[in-house]
């Protein structure tokens, strides 16, 4: 068996195969429930002897059910946690990559079995996965009262805490404290735009990688107005100690039936065509600017960083069945003006993709709307600020027996951990692995590590021009130059409530 001594006491790990060592489930911070509720996070305690840690810990409260995923049970507190694959389990100084999962900021875990590190790690990494707090618990706003503030973002707070983890921690595990890269999907990836502007986690990583970020973040207004339509669906005052007093599966709950209720109204505005009630919050404190304008202000340019978008993002979406239909014209029309987008962008698209349905040039804006479009930007407004970045693109599809698996969101991710046998990756990805799937795997594997060692995944820096992003499985370049170009002169963000 394979101890590691962690400040708050050993812990027994396990080997995944002979040459990666596996520690799960690791408390990072204290369980964030009864007085430690909506606050920041806390320490963890400490342990005597050795802390049998084989297995994953416990889920964020939550209602999804992720194939070959653990699933959340009331009750389950000690939810902040942390994982470790390690090759070096003996010593050594290895390059950390930090995973945050994404999920809308509402679901996922780090125990989905495609963040697996064992293989990552195999490539000379010391991998770390982590939990943090989803939904209301780790997003909501709670209102101020008797001038007791309790804070926002405390997701964020958790990933930060996460971080102050790893730095204390991961020599023990044979990692180097002074070369963390920070990587994220969907909105862990925005999680990781969020953490480049932030004080409070300037100097706990040294490179960012950030897969299909997603761009919403929320106002404080807007923020106060989601907690009130969620104390109301939950029967409870929009007050600390109202708020308090649900429970937390009585707010995972009250989220569902708000989220239900913008899906069948078509006229509840941008929030119908996909509800996404949670985002990080411009509180001015733990969060004091957005992501774009951070980074060109030079928040980031002492953290290189590499964004990934796929070239067909939203098609998962609707695949999944989680974004409204659109699929007549006068639809389209108010689909583009619920969102506020500018006009010609809609006609741009048409013309640019003149045989595709309706359907399609709406998952195309949307997707590019959410995704593509504020990937490009995060590398733009890197560069502004005087940082280095380092852009590409996931282009890889493949046609099976019901038809074609495109390049959409989270397809990539499997690619990139080099999970592509895993049962529940068979859907991303269009069905067994073939040949040149785990070439393909190989590649972006060495890009990552590469990154993570040295802050040069293998091409250049982004220079403003196509030649300067990266294609995995390239196809339809041209196309994506021309969509590009649709999105010059439009401000971000746009989205909104």
């Amino acid at each position: 068996m394979d101890i590691f001594t962690t400040t708050s006491g050993a812990v027994r790990g396990f080997r995944t195969s002979g040459d990666v060592v596996a520690a799960l489930g690791i408390p990072y911070a204290a369980p964030p429930f009864g007085a430690l509720r909506f606050r920041e996070p806390a320490p963890a305690a400490a342990w005597t002897g050795v802390r049998d840690c084989t297995a994953f810990g416990p889920v964020a409260p939550q209602s999804a059910e992720l194939p070959g995923s653990p699933v959340w049970s009331p009750g389950d507190e000690d939810v902040l946690t942390v994982n470790v694959w390690t090759p070096a389990p003996d010593g050594g100084s290895l390059p950390v990559l930090v995973w945050i999962h994404g999920g809308a900021y509402t679901f996922g875990s780090s125990a989905q079995p495609n963040f697996d590190g064992a293989a990552l790690a195999r490539t000379g990494l010391v991998v770390v996965t982590l939990n943090y707090r989803l939904g209301f618990e780790g997003f909501g706003h709670v209102p101020t009262a008797d001038g007791v503030a309790l804070p926002d973002n405390r997701g964020l707070l958790d990933q930060v805490a996460a971080l102050c983890w790893v730095r204390e921690n991961i020599a023990a595990f044979g990692g180097d404290p002074g070369n963390v890269t920070l990587a994220g999907q969907s909105s862990g990836a925005a999680s990781v735009a969020c953490l480049m502007v932030m004080d409070r986690a300037r100097g706990l990583f040294h490179h960012a990688i950030a897969h299909s970020p997603a761009s919403p973040h929320h106002t404080f207004d807007i923020a106060a107005a989601t907690t009130r339509e969620i104390a109301a669906a939950a029967g409870c005052p929009a007050t600390p100690e109202g708020l308090s007093a649900a429970t937390p599966q009585a707010l995972v709950a009250a989220s569902d039936q708000v989220v239900e209720a913008y899906r069948r109204d078509p006229d509840s505005g941008s929030r119908h065509y996909d509800p996404s009630l949670y985002a990080p919050v411009l509180d001015g404190d733990v969060l004091p600017v957005d992501p774009l304008t951070g980074l060109a202000a030079g928040a980031g340019r002492d953290v290189d960083l590499l964004v990934c978008h796929t070239t067909e993002e939203y098609w998962l979406l609707d695949a999944v069945g989680s974004c409204a239909k659109v699929t007549t014209e006068g639809q389209l029309s108010r689909f583009a003006e619920d969102f506020g987008l500018p006009d010609g962008l809609i006609a741009g698209y048409r013309a640019a993709l003149p045989d595709a349905p309706t359907s399609d040039a709406y998952l195309a804006v949307f997707g590019d709307l959410l995704f593509g479009e504020y990937a490009n930007r995060l590398v733009e407004q890197q560069v502004r600020g005087g940082g280095r970045a380092f852009l590409s693109r996931f282009d890889r599809r493949r046609t099976g027996p019901h038809g074609t698996v495109r390049a959409w969101h989270s397809a990539d991710v499997p690619f990139a951990f080099g999970t592509l046998d895993k049962d529940c990756v068979s859907f991303l990805i269009g069905g067994a692995p073939t040949p040149a799937d785990h070439e393909l795997a190989g590649r972006m594997m060495r890009a990552w590590a590469d990154f993570a060692a040295t802050g040069d995944p293998g091409w250049p820096s982004y220079d403003g021009t196509a030649r300067s992003a990266t294609v995995w499985r390239t196809g339809g370049e041209e196309e994506r130059a021309a969509l590009r170009a649709l999105w010059a002169g439009v401000g971000f963000p746009l989205l909104h409530p």
